[in-house]
C-alpha cells in the first residue's frame, strides 16, 4: 500500500487491496487509526481533554481547566484537596498571601504583621457624666472599644484615661479592665484581697482626679474583641467626668475619659 491519509499517514487501502487481501488492508488502517487514537483512551468522570504537546495526537485526561474558575482581576488557582483547584479571590490592598490551615484552601489574606509595628488603633472617647454607687464591678458605661486582631501572635496595647472623683467621707473608687469577659492586668490574688486594676482615692470634692492605665494583652485571636472598663465603689458614690460639687458655676469642671486600643505586630 503506497497511499496514506495527508495529515496522520494512516495506509489507505486502494481497490487492488481490497480486491487481493480486503481484510488484510482494513485491519492496517484500523490499527493505524487505533494507535493513533491511545491517547483518547481511560479518563474519569468529570476530567477534559487537553493537548498534551506540540505531538499531533498528543492528549492527556486532566481534572477541570483551573483557568476557568478564574473570575477577576487578581484571582489565584489554588487548591482544597489533591487535583482539586480552587480560586482564591484577590485580597484588599496592602494585604498579602497568608498560610491558614484553618482555612479550605490553606491560605487568606492578611494584613503584614511586621514585628513591632502599630497595625491598627481603634479608640473611643467618654465625654458624659457616669455615678455609681454600687459595691459591685459594674460596665462604665461608654468606655469600651472594640478591635479585631489581623493575627492570632498581635499583641494589643490599652491605654485608659479616666476623669473622677469621690467623697472624701471613706470613699473609695476601684477599676478593673477587661477583654470581653475576662478581667486583664489585676495584681495577683491574696487571700480575700479586692483584686483590681487599680484603685482612686478621695481627693478635694470640686477638683478630679485622673485614674491611667496601659497594659500589653496578648488575646490569641482573629475575632472581635471588646476592652472595657468596670467600677466599683466603697462608701460614697462615684463620678466619671465630673466632681462631687457639680455647681454649674464656672468653678467645676467636667472632664474626658478615653480607651484607645493599638493592634502592634509579632
Amino acid at each position: 500500500m503506497a497511499t496514506t491519509t495527508t495529515n496522520f499517514g494512516w495506509d489507505i487501502p486502494q481497490s487492488t487491496d481490497l480486491v487481493k487481501d480486503g481484510a488484510t488492508a482494513i485491519a492496517a488502517l484500523g490499527q493505524d487509526i487505533d494507535t493513533a487514537l491511545v491517547d483518547l483512551k481511560g479518563g474519569t468522570t468529570g476530567q477534559v481533554l487537553a493537548k498534551a504537546s506540540n505531538t499531533d495526537l498528543d492528549y492527556s485526561w486532566v481534572a477541570v481547566d483551573p483557568l476557568l474558575i478564574l473570575d477577576a482581576k487578581g484571582d489565584l488557582i489554588t487548591a482544597t484537596a489533591a487535583d482539586t483547584p480552587a480560586r482564591l479571590p484577590v485580597g484588599s490592598n496592602g494585604t498579602v498571601l497568608t498560610a491558614d490551615s484553618t482555612q479550605g484552601t490553606g491560605l487568606r489574606w492578611a494584613t503584614p504583621s511586621g514585628g513591632g509595628k502599630v497595625l491598627q488603633v481603634v479608640s473611643t472617647n467618654k465625654t458624659d457624666t457616669f455615678s455609681t454607687s454600687s459595691t459591685s464591678l459594674t460596665d462604665l458605661t461608654g468606655l469600651s472599644v472594640t478591635i479585631t486582631p489581623s493575627s492570632a501572635s498581635s499583641k494589643i496595647l490599652v491605654f485608659t484615661s479616666i476623669q473622677f472623683s469621690i467623697s472624701q467621707s471613706n470613699g473609695q473608687q476601684y477599676f478593673q479592665l477587661l477583654r470581653d469577659s475576662t478581667a486583664i492586668a489585676q495584681g495577683d490574688a491574696a487571700g480575700g484581697r479586692t483584686r483590681t486594676t487599680g484603685q482612686g482615692a478621695p481627693a478635694i470634692e470640686y477638683i478630679m482626679n485622673n485614674y491611667a492605665v496601659q497594659f500589653l494583652d496578648s488575646p490569641a485571636t482573629t475575632s472581635a474583641t471588646t476592652y472595657k472598663i468596670q467600677t466599683r465603689v466603697t462608701g460614697s458614690t462615684g463620678y466619671i467626668n465630673r466632681t462631687v460639687t457639680d455647681t454649674d458655676n464656672g468653678v467645676y469642671p467636667r472632664g474626658i475619659s478615653t480607651i484607645t486600643v493599638m493592634e502592634i505586630g509579632a
